[in-house]
């Protein structure tokens, strides 16, 4: 019997394409011919055409080479969503290099390892982070460091008048040996057409995932990769045309999800992505005044945020024609209340970093199922198998860990072969999610196999949290988890046992955390405890303590 969940119900949608090989940096060059004039960032009023991009990208990539870059090579980015990051990622692509997303929110401890484990030779970053990043290149690998104004792109005359008002996210780079403003790296370059160095099969990108240790590992995305799931992502909208529209970037391009479905599915269609340095449902709000995108994609979060406003809900929002979530749970009363209010689609996005990361999607123009994830993209199969052996598959409607395949699937983990086998088999990809799939072909996610905390769509890993937990002095034990929270979806909750004769207070804990971990890490909630369920050989029982958790907070309620 076919297998429902390998059909495809997007209406138009083929369930097999077959794809174009050419990299993104093509598509580029491509796009900049076919649709010279046509906006390709906007970014605080500043339009950047796709030839302009084109030109720059060029720039760039020849300024990255003349410091000695080569193909192979890793570039590590350290950036938010300004007119640099898509440049620099294009510049990497285009010689060949290996552009390598950070999260400018982690921590020094944080980024230092993920620089020395990508073997990256040059970091570009904000002059905001120069003295973080100057630490930075004493203890790791990293060579050179350009330097990127935060107004840089900014049009006249906000460009003169950014530093003034914004006085916090501004540092003059001043002349040092191995730190090179960005704008005059590429003011030195032509802006003349590059051959493009990238192959199909090499590696194109890494982006940084956790695992059940809690170890950072690099996921290593081919330019194959990177390419298919952008087309098939593109496939799922076959009435959208190329040169048209706009879409507001609030996903950072850090992060898997702005990085192909923002970033690269705007390159690949010639649509204008409209730049969010930093989101917040009050800028958005301000966007959406101002400059009317056709797309908004971001985090149930945001969604949340932005309904709590009086002002958005008043607001004229016919101009938009769809609207994303991803990266975290959607509230079925959240997706119900913006097609209350605006009666635009809302499409849910469902994948891993290690599928690229888009696998499932809510049909555009089909069924949409509150709760489900939507069905698979063209090309991918999925199966539903039992949890405890992965080999067993579940029949429809009940649930089991959830296995891809597809040409999005990752190359594997950076350097970390063992940790890459035992997710990578016969080229399924093992996610580590519980879901099932109904009687449509629509995916349910229910629980996750490892312990990941997604709060507000970062994802958090407890051990991560319990190991700097357990660095405190006055701490015995502790043991993290993910708690129900209406804004983040999930939040930080610590449980922690004090030494004994020690005295510690919740506030003494937040603020030991928030020098050694990225905000979003901190916890949220602590409770103290006498002590911790464990197993017969001393393991600290975490789903127990999840369990006791929501019966305490039921009975509560």
């Amino acid at each position: 019997m076919e297998k429902l969940w390998f059909k495809s119900y997007a209406p138009g949608v083929p369930r097999e394409i077959e794809f174009e090989k050419i990299t993104m940096p093509e598509v580029l060059s491509r796009n900049a011919g076919q649709f010279p004039g046509r906006p390709a960032l906007l970014y605080m009023g500043r339009k950047i055409s796709f030839s302009e991009l084109d030109g720059l990208v060029n720039r760039f990539a020849r300024a990255l080479l003349n410091l000695g870059i080569r193909k192979g090579d890793k570039v590590a980015m350290l950036l938010p969503n300004i007119p640099q990051i898509v440049i620099a990622n294009y510049a990497a692509f285009r010689i060949g290099a290996v552009a390598v997303m950070n999260n400018p929110l982690y921590t020094e401890r944080e980024l230092e390892y993920q620089l020395n484990d990508s073997d990256s030779r040059v970091l570009v970053t904000l002059d905001l982070l120069l003295p973080r990043a100057l630490k930075l290149k004493g203890k790791t690998k990293v060579e050179g460091i350009i330097a990127c104004h935060i107004n840089d792109y900014l049009p006249f005359p906000k460009k003169q008048l950014f530093p003034i008002v914004k006085k916090d996210m501004y540092r003059k780079v001043e002349p040092q040996k191995d730190v090179y403003p960005f704008c005059d790296l590429a003011a030195k370059s032509s802006p003349a057409p590059l051959e493009n160095a990238a192959a199909w099969d090499d590696p194109g990108a890494f982006i940084y995932t956790g695992g059940t240790t809690g170890v950072s590992k690099g996921v290593m995305l081919s330019h194959a990769n990177i390419s298919c799931n952008v087309q098939q992502f593109a496939c799922w909208f076959p009435d959208l045309k190329k040169g048209e529209d706009s879409v507001l970037a609030v996903f950072p391009f850090f992060h898997s999800a702005g990085f192909t479905a923002i970033q690269n599915y705007c390159i690949w269609l010639a649509t204008c992505d409209v730049l969010v340095p930093r989101p917040s449902p009050e800028t958005v709000l301000e966007m959406l005044k101002k400059y009317k995108p056709r797309y908004l994609p971001a985090v149930p979060t945001i969604f949340v945020g932005l309904l709590n406003s009086p002002e958005f809900r008043k607001l004229d929002l016919s101009f938009i024609k769809g609207f994303f979530s991803g990266a975290a749970p959607l509230a079925a009363e959240t997706l119900q209340q913006l097609k209350d209010l605006t009666g635009a689609t809302l499409l849910e996005v469902y994948g891993l970093t290690e599928t690229t990361p888009v696998a499932t999607a809510t049909p555009w123009g089909g069924k949409i199922k509150p709760g489900t994830v939507g069905t698979p993209v063209p090309s991918t199969d999925m199966k539903i198998v039992d949890v405890d052996t992965g080999k067993e598959e579940m029949p429809t409607g009940s649930p089991g860990e959830i296995m891809i395949k597809g040409p999005q699937v990752m190359m594997g983990y950076y350097k970390k072969p063992e940790e890459t086998a035992a997710v990578l088999k016969d080229g399924w990809l093992y996610t580590g999610d519980i879901g099932f799939f109904d009687e449509d072909g629509y995916l349910t996610i229910v629980d996750r196999k490892k312990d990941m905390i997604i709060a507000g769509g970062y994802n958090i890993f407890p051990r991560e949290v319990d190991e700097i937990l357990f660095e405190h002095p006055k701490i015995l034990e502790a043991c993290t988890i993910g708690v129900p929270d209406p804004y983040r979806g999930e939040t930080v909750k610590s449980f922690v046992v004090v030494k004994p004769g020690e005295s510690l207070t919740e506030e003494e804990i937040v603020n030991y955390c928030r020098d050694r971990l990225a905000a979003y890490k901190v916890p949220k909630k602590i409770e103290f405890l006498e002590s911790l369920p464990k197993s017969a050989i001393g393991k600290i029982l975490r789903r127990e303590i999840k369990e006791m958790d929501r019966k305490k907070q039921a009975a509560k309620a």
